[in-house]
């Protein structure tokens, strides 16, 4: 079945409010020149932008860069999924490689917020991939298998429809260092073998994206592989141009 191609724009720590607004206001035309290719495209700005880039652009998929696995109570500098709803965000990051390393978040953890976002409705966005060590040791499809495995259990075949799936080696990510189209095929070809053995025919219908360095030059490459349905998109998502670069170079 045909799986429409998405592209999602992960802003990290950048962009004020104001640049948001900036940013916004341009992404209309964008909006537009995607529908037309029929592709869908979105960004993950900070919880302080959320709300801005929402309003100025509804047609936009908005998401948030991580949430609570809890809906409220004492958790210092956390932000609940009831919150992210409320200002109409109904799709979040989880697992980032960075998320991972820097804040120490585990599998486990990916799994609990997995549950808390199908449970209120949200598309979540699950990040997995393996470091260079991991990469250089040809531990691959073993990390990656142990990350979909304890990330997605507990969920029935229904609970994954919305759901997608990044595949970013952490190798690949901000260092101008990009898998091949071969091995990134391979190993999102290997995530759908994966989610099919889990979910069964409902893995037809979960996108796979790749990340890491993906730039207009690059995107068509990945995105006409069959198992590839979009990109996770770091630097080349935060000036329009670029972004619109991706969406013309991706093809009919």
């Amino acid at each position: 079945m045909g799986r429409k191609k998405l592209l999602v724009g992960n802003w990290k720590m950048n962009k004020t409010i104001l640049e948001a607004e900036v940013f916004a206001k341009a992404s209309l035309d964008l909006s537009a020149f995607a529908e037309q290719r029929e592709i869908e495209i979105g960004v993950c700005p900070t919880f302080l932008g959320l709300k801005t880039v929402k309003e100025i652009n509804p047609k936009l998929i908005v998401g948030a860069q991580n949430c609570s696995e809890f809906d409220h109570g004492a958790y210092t500098g956390e932000i609940a999924i009831p919150m992210l709803k409320e200002i109409g965000i109904n799709w979040c990051l989880v697992g980032h490689s960075e998320r991972r390393s820097y804040y120490g978040e585990t599998n486990e953890h990916c799994n609990a917020k997995i549950k808390a976002l199908i449970a209120a409705d949200m598309v979540p966005l699950y990040c997995v991939g393996e470091t260079l060590d991991q990469f250089e040791k040809g531990e691959t499809k073993a990390v990656v298998e142990e990350q979909i495995r304890i990330g997605l259990s507990g969920l029935s075949a229904d609970d994954v429809r919305n759901l997608v799936v990044a595949y970013e080696p952490v190798w690949s990510i901000g260092t101008g260092k990009n898998a091949s189209k071969e091995i990134a095929q391979d190993v999102c070809g290997y995530i759908r073998k994966l989610l099919r053995a889990s979910f069964g025919e409902n893995a037809e219908k979960i996108r796979i994206l790749y990340g890491g360095s993906v730039k207009p030059v690059n995107v068509k490459e990945y995105l006409s592989e069959p198992d590839i349905d979009g990109a996770l998109v770091g630097g080349a998502s935060l000036a329009v141009e670029s972004f619109r670069e991706l969406i013309a170079n991706i093809g009919e």
